[in-house]
């Protein structure tokens, strides 16, 4: 891609001065940030056969490639998942020439299996998601991006969505599935990732998901890792601060990208109910904190909490753990997909504020409104001032 480009949209993360491993789901955009954050460095792509069999017969054949560079320069391998055996002669070359190198790649799977812990501490890693609405600005649109997603090339081409979020389904079966030898048989695969798209946002029942898929339990679980190997989804656990109330156990799943996820329950084509829209929103709202989480490098734990009473908060933001002389600090957030906000959604939020053992800093209520409202010690925003006070660094 022209590094020249003058529609390219700044991304918010930055890539560190020293060399790094630079993880995020196909078509979010590493190659195009690294080529322009990285114009003067030498770009070095697996995806070309020629040179991922050269480089797998004879890594050494790397430092021959790369030439006679000066030492902190930079060189980007694009799809390193592809050839982990490489790790030890990056791990050579960073130490005899001092290269740093940007290691980019949609998968931890193979890296983990075939040794990138030689680079520990000598590479940080960082990740990159779909677009934050933060980076779009005023070219975000909440009903086209709840519909279909953020991915880069769905927003650069809106009319097209539904064709390409299909082909994307497509290219990750074929390319981190069938050729990567992930699954044994695809179809059962196929069947799962139908119902991981429409129990989107849900609490995660391994036992009943196999059921309906017609497969084992244990199988279940291997799929679940690999959406979460190849950086498609999350799980988000369940938060046990440890109250005298029985907490749930099951984590919930969500998506990367609303788009995606909608791609993979089959529903490009037709319309979703009620509750897997309202999912849609949670889905969104938990990429602007993963991407802030990020970018900042704050790092904060995310869980949601729910009671056998039926007590739900989407989302907790653990600012400050439990320590033996001091409760745990939290921000709390619940989503609705709504236009207008009732207060009668405040109720789980506020009763919180009734145990002792919790040090709230923010109750934040979201939705689909125009309005910010202030009731008492509770903020309601919509979804893009929420994403605004979020990036300036007003929610944790």
């Amino acid at each position: 891609m022209n590094p020249e480009r003058t529609d390219y949209i700044p991304r918010l993360l930055k890539c560190p001065n020293r060399s790094f491993f630079l993880f995020g789901p196909r078509g979010v955009g590493k190659s195009t940030m690294l080529r322009q954050v990285l114009p003067e460095a030498l770009h070095l792509d697996l995806l070309d056969a020629s040179l991922y069999l050269e480089l797998s017969r004879d890594p050494h054949r790397l430092e021959a490639i790369i030439g006679h560079r000066p030492r902190g320069a930079w060189i980007v391998l694009d799809e390193i998942q592809k050839a982990p055996g490489l790790l030890d002669e990056v791990h050579r070359l960073m130490e005899s020439r001092r290269w740093r190198f940007a290691l980019c790649g949609s998968s931890a799977r193979k890296l983990r299996r075939g040794g990138a812990n030689l680079l520990a501490g000598r590479a940080v890693t960082v990740n990159l998601e779909g677009f934050s609405a933060g980076e779009l600005g005023n070219k975000f649109d909440l009903s086209t991006s709840l519909d279909w997603g953020m991915l880069p090339f769905v927003q650069e081409d809106q009319e097209q969505a539904a064709e390409i979020l299909s082909a994307y389904l497509n290219t990750y079966l074929k390319e981190e599935i069938r050729e990567e030898g992930l699954v044994r048989r695809v179809p059962p695969f196929v069947r799962f990732l139908s119902l991981a798209g429409q129990f989107n946002g849900q609490m995660v029942n391994l036992q009943n998901i196999a059921r309906e898929a017609g497969i084992s339990r244990s199988t279940v679980d291997t799929y679940f890792s690999i959406l979460m190997d190849t950086l498609l989804g999350h799980f988000l656990p369940a938060w046990r601060p440890g109250l005298k109330v029985r907490e749930a156990a099951h984590p919930k799943f969500y998506w990367f990208d609303p788009g995606v996820a909608r791609a993979a329950a089959g529903w490009l084509r037709d319309p979703a109910d009620r509750v897997w829209l309202g999912a849609a929103l949670e889905t969104l709202v938990y990429h602007e904190l993963r991407v802030y989480n990020e970018v900042s490098r704050k790092l904060r734990p995310l869980f949601f909490y729910r009671t056998p009473a039926g007590v739900e908060v989407d989302f907790i933001i653990e600012t400050a753990r439990r320590q033996w002389d001091s409760p745990p600090h939290v921000v709390a957030v619940e989503v609705k997909r709504a236009e207008r906000w009732e207060r009668v959604w405040e109720k789980h939020l506020r009763s919180l504020i009734e145990n002792p053992g919790l040090i709230i800093d923010r109750l934040i209520g979201v939705y689909c409104g125009s309005r910010i409202y202030e009731f008492d010690n509770l903020t309601v925003f919509p979804l893009e001032d929420f994403v605004t006070a979020l990036f300036a660094g007003e929610i944790f």
